[in-house]
């Protein structure tokens, strides 16, 4: 089964990189001469996913824009021979943008449920804005090489892990697994998941990581999980719901994840990828 589609999360109001945010949307911070947006959308294209929705709120139009045609500028480009540019810009032609609006903010669960019209297919990936990935293949390339070697009756839902130090589980979802699947000794079946949990409950040392891909029968969950929780619907949770009633696997992503979630972490997350191009 190929995974076609992709939702992409960015509603968040990014108050830790205020006064920046109040007019600019965080993803729009560069990375080298592209936002963080663009490697997101770049990250899904290499993956073979083209059809791809954007979850914002009322004021960050400036996501969708940034990849939409823009006949003006892509001609003035050609007139004076910066081809490379303007190839940069064409790409995304490829791709088929879709926006929804998250009006109000209840958890990343209810992000994602915005786009459920939208979604047409068995699966769907989920990338979410402040992760990004340095190596050979990105989190979500590997998330999907790792789902099209599985059996069709193995394919529910994949996540991608890291292994974190023990002090930060209160900051990540938290993966309890089993069995290493035939397939790569980096894919786990998981028999267990946490939100947040203090260092000595976590069940392992193995984070979530901000790269998915669910079912659709996950969209059927996600309404029923928000009433435990103050009402906030949470992704983590309906997977929980769903652990027995289908596949869950998760992948240790080889290669180095990049949280841009913080003013710090932004600062290294442009230190790496410049110095990976130099």
């Amino acid at each position: 089964m190929k995974i076609t589609q992709a939702i992409l999360p960015v509603a968040g109001l990014g108050t830790r990189f205020l006064p920046w945010t109040k007019a600019v949307p965080k993803e729009m911070l560069p990375v080298g001469n592209q936002p963080i947006i663009a490697k997101i959308v770049d990250e899904c294209m290499d993956a073979g996913i083209f059809d791809i929705c954007f979850v914002i709120n009322r004021g960050k139009e400036m996501i969708p824009q940034y990849f939409y045609e823009h006949p003006e500028l892509e001609a003035e480009l050609e007139k004076r021979g910066k081809l490379d540019q303007l190839a940069h810009l064409k790409k995304y032609d490829e791709a088929n943008f879709h926006v929804v609006y998250q009006d109000e903010q209840h958890g990343d669960g209810h992000a994602i449920l915005q786009a459920l019209d939208w979604v047409d297919s068995e699966s769907v990936a989920i990338l979410f804005g402040d992760d990004l990935f340095a190596g050979k293949k990105s989190g979500m390339q590997q998330l999907v090489d790792a789902y099209s070697a599985l059996a069709d009756n193995e394919r529910g839902a994949m996540l991608a892990l890291e292994t974190i130090d023990p002090s930060q589980t209160e900051k990540y979802g938290i993966a309890s697994v089993a069995a290493t699947h035939v397939s790569s000794d980096r894919l786990h079946a998981i028999h267990g998941l946490v939100e947040k949990p203090r260092p000595e409950d976590a069940p392992s040392h193995l984070g979530i990581v901000g790269r998915y891909i669910i079912p659709r029968s996950t969209f059927d969950v996600l309404p029923t999980v928000g009433a435990s929780h103050g009402g906030e619907i949470r992704l983590i949770d309906a997977l929980i719901e769903q652990l027995g009633a289908i596949p869950i696997f998760g992948l240790e992503c080889e290669g180095t994840r990049l949280d841009t979630g913080t003013p710090d972490g932004y600062i290294h997350a442009v230190q790496v990828l410049t110095n990976l191009k130099s």
